[in-house]
């Protein structure tokens, strides 16, 4: 069974981070990693966990939900400031899952998990663009441990 790396991030940086600076969970290694790096590159002036809720519409249950996006983060950059939403995601989480030889249960939990991203991931773009910011997906690769 895996193991998890979950707990409280104690920022090196506090005053650039927006909320309870007590209550930074990350819930995987890379959150922690991302977190890490908010929290010590010089060029990032505001970063957030779970900053706030998105809803969505869940289709697999046909209810209403509330998204909560991993990271805020307000950059500077050559242009001028950004502001952007993050999600991290395993790379196999952001494509349409292919049945080959997988069981059909499998194939059908793996499917119900990318089309509740897929909605999530389109409301959160939507939240964005309403709000002069930027969604992104990152995984593995972009955390660079792939």
């Amino acid at each position: 069974m895996a193991k998890y790396v979950q707990g409280f991030y104690n920022p090196v940086n506090p005053k650039k981070y927006i909320g309870n600076i007590k209550e930074i969970v990350y819930r995987s290694s890379w959150e922690l990693r991302a977190f890490k790096w908010a929290d010590l590159t010089e060029n990032i002036l505001e970063w957030s966990s779970e900053p706030f809720p998105i809803r969505y519409f869940d289709y697999s249950t046909n209810k209403t939900r509330r998204y909560f996006p991993d990271l805020y983060l307000k950059i500077k950059t050559k242009e001028g400031i950004k502001k952007f939403i993050v999600e991290i995601k395993p790379e196999k989480q952001t494509k349409p899952p292919k049945q080959g030889r997988k069981k059909t249960k499998t194939f059908i939990q793996e499917s119900l998990t990318y089309e509740k991203n897929v909605s999530k991931w389109s409301q959160a773009e939507k939240f964005c663009k309403d709000n002069d910011m930027t969604f992104m997906v990152i995984s593995e690769k972009e955390l660079g441990i792939k």
